[in-house]
């Protein structure tokens, strides 16, 4: 297995059903593409003809709700695909993605992999088993929203950066966003997303440089209800 190939096993879960004479196919028809912090990596509307998997950096999934504002539906990291309902659908993205920081990502045109859905089950399984989990993972947010109150659902959210993208060299969220997309997050304002960083920072639970926040103490922002 050379180093594309090898790459593609390692980074992108969705791809380890495939074979390997499919995994060289792929990696020769692939395409390498760069997005700088903030770059729009493709828009609510838009028709993928295809995937994106990400090699390095994060990106927000978002869609524009009926009042024009962005809510935030999922952060996609390292391993992750974009686009997967434009493979088994000729719709339009119903969301769009913007690059939380420099990211490198291929593209895989949706013709080499309805090629391999056809012929492997193993893969198409797996990547209905991907969406399946995505719609899981939305109802999930549904219900928390529904369920828990902002304060609960902010809290979790800095525990969930923390856990899954860890810090940088100065002990800061690794992923910088801005206090509009936590509030989008968790579905609330943002004056009331601004209120409660403040009350966590007041209570020394979180410190914050610009619009860097540092988790001072996990658990009680464990124990928020």
């Amino acid at each position: 297995m050379n180093r594309c190939e090898s790459c593609i096993v390692k980074e992108f879960n969705s791809l380890k059903a495939l074979t390997r004479d499919e995994l060289m196919r792929i990696s020769s028809c692939k395409t390498g593409k760069l997005f700088k912090k903030g770059e729009i990596i493709f828009e609510e509307g838009e028709i993928l003809n295809g995937v994106f998997c990400v090699k390095d950096g994060v990106c927000k999934l978002s869609k524009l709700s009926e009042n024009g504002k962005d809510q935030v539906v999922k952060l996609v990291v390292k391993g992750g695909l974009l686009g997967k309902r434009s493979i088994v659908s000729d719709e339009t993205t119903n969301l769009s993605a913007v690059a939380l920081n420099d990211m490198e990502m291929c593209f895989i045109p949706k013709s080499e992999i309805m090629a391999d859905l056809k012929k492997n089950p193993n893969f198409t399984l797996d990547v209905l088993q991907k969406m399946a989990g995505d719609l899981r993972d939305s109802e999930d947010t549904l219900v928390d929203m529904a369920q828990k109150p902002v304060k609960q659902r902010i809290a979790e959210t800095l525990l969930y950066i923390l856990d899954n993208f860890g810090t940088d060299e100065d002990g800061y969220l690794s992923i910088v966003i801005s206090r509009e997309d936590y509030a989008s997050i968790v579905g609330t304002a943002t004056e009331s997303a601004i209120r409660i960083l403040s009350h966590f920072k007041k209570e020394g639970f979180i410190s914050t440089s610009g619009k860097k926040i540092k988790i001072e103490e996990p658990k009680a922002l464990k124990w928020i209800q």
